[in-house]
């Protein structure tokens, strides 16, 4: 097999991981690479590549600009660049994944070789997957880590506003691409039960029989029990001149400086537990920091925080903070924790799996756990901990004091702990669980067939000139008679239509218009592609979009629907469906693609000119027919501009193709200024593409 993961955010490398950096440096991170090693061990696996953002940026290592980066012989990183070329956080990437997905188009056919599975991480790595796995025709396995619905009810119930989620979190944008992926997905990999059953089960597309809970992995080589003396090592040091008594068992907190890791209601539980306070020290690890008032506003904030809580319950002597670890410590900070007797807490609101737990698990140091999330299958199989309420800190205090007091139970528990953390969560039980389950989604599926140009002007052209024709390409005669004139006098450059209309409308509306036939004709809104002067038909396109596609069934769902009307006969296609809305009366676009996902259909829903509402195969569209282009026929994405005017545009003019919207543009494209490489011309029609053609200086003599 050739496996593709995807991770977008976070600093990735295969080397001293650098985790708890930032929010976006985590459990995610490890748990990636690890499986990109994992997997390339099995000898069914030819090749993994993990595809993550590439990072120049001075305030990072350079390790994150290198853009291939060998794991294993048969495990890579791929550094794809898009977007900025420095360090942005997961909520400010949305715009440049369409140029994600472009790019990671361009690398798998560099190795020539379409991926058996691709599987992506995150809502934004779902957002890439979904448009490479309906592109491909491969399947799509999606790992949500964790999810925007299950996070906004936390942020809510903590009183965050709405409008400060909205607009720190874009979680809108993050829990519809959430959805997406669960549209396309065949699998769905969730690290627990309670994931699946609770959080999974607030979403539109909730489909039980498409998940399957596969505990991840950990590479337990690193993590055991102390064996012998314990060396005089520097991490020692570091810590006990925060110490009073080094003698003294030791409760272990690891984690990000999170607001939701919750290490406050730990500091209040050991602060206001006198007992506790004398029976134990406290060892916070929360990520590396030079200067705490340099870094970003959330762990500054968790951080600041830890500090005057120390100062308020005076536990100088008492709590360790150390400034920085490296992630070799980790490991030690276990086992010198289990060597004192000590135990290790994770207080998180929320703990999507916890894999510090199960690091803890095989170093023989027991645990207690958010009672949240993950940590319930973990305490279920490893019998070696309690789950807490992460909100009562009286009650936690008094839970850590007893697991230390009771040193019967502390052995059994970290005698557990080792045993059930091998048996449950190696590297090597979850390839087996994930192999065995990817093999049963290939024996379902049938494979796309690796595009292959016929004999055609297409193979010979060096660019490509796409627009929409009603109100981009006409609507004035004289710049189109001169746009005509300079693609004819370029013999490397193709020409192409992208319309809503279907293929015998369109051309005789070109016909009036005195427009020659193009070399490609995209019609219906992206569902039929036909190829020059003898109109052959992609038939590899037909079959490809006809995955998951209910025609009949959408339109018994939908009939009745106040503020749609089918529109006429001959505006209906195999595998388009299409209705005049009437905004004012019909229900939004978002609880109509809710409706279809409560009844197990998935389409893509086009919305257009306020006027017209159509329903395409989840693989359709104008921009998934101009990728799918590129890829047949050997163009780099930048080499293709992209011209049009209203809604049903949009996913052609994201990414990495040269998008022109010309200057007479719906009010749907609006929000599209600013997003990069789309430009808004001032000329309306034909007059805008020409515009567009000068500003990206893409005509031959231009270019000269």
């Amino acid at each position: 097999m050739y496996i593709i993961l995807i991770s977008v955010h976070g600093l990735i490398r295969g080397h001293n991981l650098e985790l708890g950096r930032d929010a976006d440096t985590g459990g995610q991170t490890k748990y990636v690479v690890e499986l990109a090693r994992a997997l390339a061990e099995h000898p069914d696996v030819s090749r993994v590549d993990l595809l993550t953002r590439q990072i120049i940026d001075p305030k990072v290592a350079s390790d994150y600009s290198v853009s291939l980066e060998a794991l294993t012989p048969k495990a890579y990183i791929v550094r794809l660049p898009f977007g900025p070329r420095r360090y942005l956080r997961k909520e400010v990437l949305w715009p440049y994944l369409d140029s994600m997905a472009d790019q990671a188009l361009q690398h798998i056919r560099s190795i020539g070789r379409v991926p058996d599975i691709i599987h992506s991480h995150y809502a934004d790595a779902g957002y890439v997957g979904a448009r490479l796995a309906s592109l491909l025709g491969v399947p799509l396995v999606h790992t949500g880590h964790s999810l925007g619905r299950e996070k906004r009810r936390r942020l809510l119930d903590q009183g965050v506003s709405s409008h400060t989620i909205e607009t720190q979190y874009n979680m809108t944008r993050r829990i519809e691409a959430e959805e997406a992926a669960m549209d396309v997905a065949s699998l769905v990999i969730a690290s627990t039960r309670q994931e699946v059953e609770k959080q999974y089960s607030q979403y539109a597309n909730y489909q039980p029989r498409n998940m399957q809970v596969i505990p991840p992995g950990t590479d337990l080589s690193r993590f055991h029990p102390p064996r012998g003396s314990i060396a005089d090592t520097p991490l020692r040091h570091k810590l006990n001149r925060f110490l009073r008594d080094t003698a003294k068992p030791m409760v272990l907190a690891i984690s990000r400086a999170d607001e939701r890791k919750n290490i406050h209601t730990l500091l209040r539980a050991y602060g206001e537990n006198s007992e506790l306070r004398q029976r134990a020290n406290l060892v916070i690890i929360a990520g590396n920091r030079d200067d705490i008032t340099q870094l970003d506003r959330g762990p500054r904030t968790v951080l600041t925080n830890l500090l005057l809580l120390i100062d308020k319950y005076d536990l100088y002597g008492h709590v360790a903070y150390p400034k920085d670890h490296h992630s070799n410590d980790i490991p030690e900070l276990y086992r010198l924790a289990a060597r004192s007797h000590g135990i290790f807490v994770n207080p998180a609101l929320t703990e999507p799996f916890g894999l510090t737990l199960i690091e803890a698990a095989a170093s023989g140091l027991p645990i207690i756990a958010t009672e949240d999330g993950g940590p319930h299958d973990i305490v279920d199989h490893c019998k070696n901990g309690l789950l807490i309420d992460p909100l009562d800190a009286d009650a936690l205090g008094e839970v850590i004091l007893s697991a230390l007091n009771d040193r019967q139970r502390w052995r059994t528990w970290a005698s557990n702990g080792i045993k059930g953390a091998h048996r449950h969560y190696s590297w090597q039980s979850h390839v087996t669980s994930y192999l065995k389950a990817v093999r049963r989604l290939l024996g379902q599926s049938s494979r796309a067939r690796m595009i292959r140009p016929a004999k055609s002007r297409l193979p010979t052209i060096e660019r490509m000139v796409v627009c929409d024709i009603d109100n981009t390409l006409l609507g004035d005669d004289a710049a189109l008679a001169e746009l005509v004139s300079k693609i004819n006098s370029d013999t490397a450059l193709g020409f192409g239509v992208a319309t809503g209309r279907h293929l015998s409308s369109a051309l005789n509306i070109l016909a009036e218009n005195s427009v020659p036939v193009p070399d490609v004709l995209i019609t219906s809104v992206g569902t039929e592609i036909h190829y020059g002067k003898q109109l052959r038909s992609d038939t590899d396109w037909q079959r490809h979009i006809d995955y998951r596609w209910e025609r009949d069934r959408l339109e018994d769902l939908l009939d009745g629907v106040p503020g749609l009307r089918l529109q006429p006969k001959e505006n209906q296609r195999r595998h388009k469906l299409s209705y005049y809305i009437d905004p004012d009366k019909s229900p939004p676009i978002r609880e109509i693609v809710r409706h279809l996902r409560q009844h197990n259909l998935t389409a893509n829903l086009v919305y257009s000119h306020q006027a017209y509402l159509d329903l395409l195969p989840i693989r359709a569209s104008k921009g998934q027919a101009v990728r799918y282009l590129a890829a047949k026929w050997g163009l780099p994405p930048r080499c293709i501009l992209v011209a049009g005017d209203s809604g049903n545009d949009i996913e052609m003019l994201r990414g990495d193709t040269l998008g022109v919207v010309v200057g007479n543009y719906s009010p749907e494209l609006r929000h599209l200024h600013g997003e990069p490489q789309i430009y808004f011309a001032h000329g309306h029609y034909a007059r805008g593409i020409l515009e567009g053609l000068e500003h990206y200086a893409f005509l031959v003599e231009q270019t000269k």
